[in-house]
């Protein structure tokens, strides 16, 4: 049972710490994008800061949770990446390749945009729920 509990969290952490990384580092397109399209709504880019900077202190946490134990996550990629997922869903093409000034430019793609982000948040919300219920999970023990 412990090889399975521990190869389990592993795997976890390594999904969460892939999902975490790339929030923040998709959020910096956005960012970018929203400060040169409505440098005046102090309000929008304060609140995509903030998401930001929450999805970075959460890739760090998972990253020291691997450095305390002396070894790296496994490789996973963007077929375990949520916004990965719901932007190809939505926009039939990967985040990486997005022109995301073109999306900010368009009220109907920005809107769109923010609908992923939301819904990624909110299946986050609710998985990170279940993880933590799971048997496996550190936090059953509480």
């Amino acid at each position: 049972m412990g090889w399975f509990r521990r190869r389990y969290l592993d795997l976890l952490g390594s999904i969460y710490i892939y999902n975490e990384h790339r929030g923040y580092t998709s959020i910096d397109r956005v960012l970018e994008a929203v400060r040169a399209r409505s440098p005046d709504d102090v309000a929008l880019i304060a609140a995509i800061e903030k998401h930001r900077a929450d999805e970075r202190k959460h890739y760090l946490m998972f990253k020291r949770w691997f450095e305390l134990q002396g070894k790296m996550p496994l490789k996973v990629d963007r077929t375990c990446g949520h916004i990965d997922r719901f932007v190809e869903i939505m926009f039939r093409r990967t985040i990486d390749d997005l022109d995301t000034d073109a999306i900010i430019a368009s009220d109907d793609e920005f809107e769109k945009l923010c609908r992923v982000i939301s819904l990624t948040e909110q299946r986050g919300y609710k998985q990170v729920d279940v993880l933590l219920r799971h048997p496996w999970s550190p936090a059953t023990r509480f």
